[in-house]
């Protein structure tokens, strides 16, 4: 059985949460894109943990957890993020992490690329988290890039940081004007972060294909949601890796299997971090007050989010594009303090209203179409049960289920594991 947890949206729809909560019937769970540029923020009996490369799973000691080829390591923060989640009582060894010998490295130099590019743009800029995700996978199609495997390989690996590292600073110096990166530095940072997890690196891909031949039970972790894909968001304000539960197996190393279920998240009202067109948005003291509610603020940059009504057009591209059959609707309770819930139903461009979620300049000139259905003022974050929602609230999730097209299973009222109704 192969699962994905994917991201309708932008990202920071509560997919870390959510896999945290549906791994416990899992024996794997694996991360197949992206890098250090989004969290994930999970709850439990040990704390609260943000995970910006870690899959989720790795919070359940009986689960074992895979970093696919489709991703980008940061091993410095890797190593950081592990031996935070040690110090609080996380059991994490080569038996129960395993990192493919195909991800790609995120240098130093790619983090330093992002940033400098992104003031090279000014007010032009993309927001980019500044943690070097398009360099590196710049290099992964240009054939520039260091892989995992390399480490275990130190002659090898070395030829390689030297040819590489060549065209690096000829970037680095003639068109940014900044100070080249040393060989002998980039090779000891490699030796030293490098080093603590050679016992990690393995073919993750053919462990997987073993695992699922023996009947395992394998979930897929997106960072990010269907808004940020490469391909089908809202380019070029996206991630750099594909986000869509479809690339899970491709990213994991296993392309020839197949999904059988998909577990798209959402969040009850519509959340952004960074630049680009987001067509919900409100403003003023309406957004700052469920920005505070929620308490959005970026997980692995610590940026305010920003925040509006839920956006059915979104959204009911986001279940397509995620091929999602069925949801999770998270932070509801967050609502809990509105007399009127505000609802983005169309998209108004050049005066023509639409439901269908526009790309490119049409995208950019969209402007929201909202409608407000009654809230049901009243602290929701203790109902465990379908019975204990008001009607209110059970009609609002009633309404979005059918506005998108698919079903919603679970709806969570809390960052805690027990905080969530299961329709």
């Amino acid at each position: 059985m192969l699962t994905a947890i994917a991201g309708i949206n932008w990202g920071d729809e509560g997919k870390g949460r959510m896999v945290d909560l549906l791994s416990e019937h899992e024996d794997i769970v694996v991360r197949y894109q992206g890098g250090n540029n989004a969290g994930h923020t999970v709850v439990n009996h040990l704390g609260r943990f943000i995970l910006n490369l870690l899959p989720s799973g790795i919070l359940r000691p009986d689960v074992i957890c895979v970093m696919g080829n489709g991703m980008v390591i940061d091993i410095e923060h890797l190593c950081t993020e592990i031996k935070r989640l040690r110090d609080a009582g996380v059991k994490i060894t080569s038996e129960n992490l395993k990192i493919s010998d195909r991800a790609v490295i995120c240098m130093p130099y790619h983090v330093a690329l992002d940033r400098l590019e992104e003031q090279r743009l000014a007010d032009r800029k993309f927001g980019s988290t500044g943690r070097g995700i398009a360099p590196v996978y710049g290099d992964k199609y240009m054939k520039k890039g260091l892989r995992m495997g390399d480490l275990l390989h130190p002659e090898y690996l070395r030829a390689r940081l030297a040819d590489v590292l060549e065209l690096k600073n000829l970037t680095v110096e003639r068109v940014y004007g900044a100070v080249a990166y040393r060989f002998e530095d980039m090779l000891a940072w490699l030796e030293r972060f490098g080093g603590m997890l050679k016992e990690h690196i393995c073919d993750t891909g053919l462990y997987l294909d073993g695992a699922l031949k023996e009947g395992k039970r394998v979930m897929f972790e997106a960072q990010l949601g269907a808004l940020r894909d490469i391909d089908f968001g809202i380019y070029p304000y996206t991630s750099s890796s594909s986000t869509i539960a479809a690339y899970a197996p491709v990213g994991a190393g296993i392309p020839g299997h197949k999904l059988d279920h998909v577990v798209g998240i959402m969040k009850a009202y519509s959340s952004c971090v960074g630049e680009g067109p987001f067509t919900a948005e409100m403003f003023g003291d309406e957004a700052h007050a469920l920005r505070e509610a929620g308490g959005e603020y970026g997980a692995a940059t610590g940026r305010p989010r920003r925040v509006g009504g839920f956006d059915i057009v979104a959204s009911r591209y986001g279940v397509r594009m995620q091929g999602a059959d069925c949801l999770a609707l998270t932070k509801m309770d967050i609502l809990s303090y509105m007399e009127k819930i505000p609802v983005c139903v169309a998209y108004e461009i050049d005066g023509v209203r639409t439901t269908e979620f526009p790309s490119g300049e049409a995208l950019n000139m969209a402007k929201p179409v909202y409608e407000y259905l009654e809230g049901w003022k009243c602290d929701i974050s203790s109902c465990r049960r379908v019975e204990e929602l008001p009607g209110a609230a059970l009609d609002y999730v009633k309404y979005l289920e059918e506005a998108v097209g698919c079903p919603i299973r679970y709806v969570s009222v809390g960052a805690e594991r027990d905080a969530i109704i299961e329709l």
